[in-house]
């Protein structure tokens, strides 16, 4: 009851502050921004000029897997930053004002309070990941090619596990400090030493959970789910899982300090 009950209450919050209204139309316009204005690029250009007297601008042919896979591009950068930007101050914010010392000496578990906070925060960005990459794939059918739908789910469910992620690294660094500014910028932080590091190592380590993208690239040229997609998607649900628990000590700690 105490979980739902904080639950309850984050969804409340998030629709006094329009965040079930925002960050799906923000979701929407990042997954169709890239495939929608590279489709019309050639006439934007014919119709703005500029080009040289006889010059024609032809467009490398883009599939539909190439123009869907964009979509996850621009989630990866502007999505993550959406996320981080919106959930920084998750626990931070109500530790810093001492609103969460008066939940917890309801007494509300600490476990419960993190997880509802997550679960809650969870529900959203799935929510405007699957709006964002339906109307994605919608417009990849239509101006590219067929993409089957359910490739799109196989799509939404690893990718979303990478946002998952994310919400928990947020999340995370939320039990260690009470400034959310400080939340947001260690958190953008240890997502770019990850892509880094995978960069550097990604011949290495295949399973790094920065790989699922192009795991997800790779599933839908061939058409089979790989190995190394399903060994990266475990990876990514410990660490997640791992995280959790870190949060949960790191609170538990903080608050018993206090």
């Amino acid at each position: 009851m105490q979980w739902k009950t904080i639950f309850k209450k984050e969804m409340l919050e998030y629709w006094r502050n329009f965040k079930w209204v925002w960050v799906p139309l923000v979701f929407i316009l990042i997954a169709i921004m890239d495939p929608i204005s590279t489709y019309y690029l050639p006439k934007i250009l014919d119709a703005v000029g500029g080009l040289p007297d006889g010059a024609v601008f032809e467009m490398p042919e883009i599939t539909p897997v190439a123009a869907l896979m964009m979509s996850l591009s621009e989630l990866s950068m502007f999505g993550v930053l959406v996320i981080v930007l919106m959930s920084m101050g998750l626990i931070a914010g109500e530790r810093k004002s001492g609103v969460a010392e008066l939940v917890l000496v309801k007494p509300v578990g600490y476990f419960t309070y993190i997880s509802s906070k997550w679960g809650a925060t969870l529900l959203l960005v799935w929510t405007s990941l699957i709006i964002g990459l339906l109307t994605s794939w919608y417009y990849v059918n239509l101006l590219y090619g067929d993409i089957s739908f359910g490739a799109l789910i196989q799509v939404i469910f690893f990718y979303g596990l990478w946002l998952t992620l994310v919400i928990s690294i947020t999340t995370f660094f939320n039990t260690l400090f009470k400034t959310p500014g400080i939340v947001g910028f260690l958190s953008i932080a240890t997502i770019i030493v990850m892509s880094i590091f995978n960069q550097i190592f990604s011949h290495k380590i295949t399973w790094f959970p920065n790989n699922l993208s192009s795991h997800i690239g790779d599933m839908l040229d061939s058409g089979s789910t790989s190995g190394e997609l399903w060994g990266t998607a475990l990876v990514t649900i410990i660490i997640i899982v791992a995280l959790l628990f870190a949060s949960l000590l790191a609170f538990r700690g903080k608050e018993m300090a206090n």
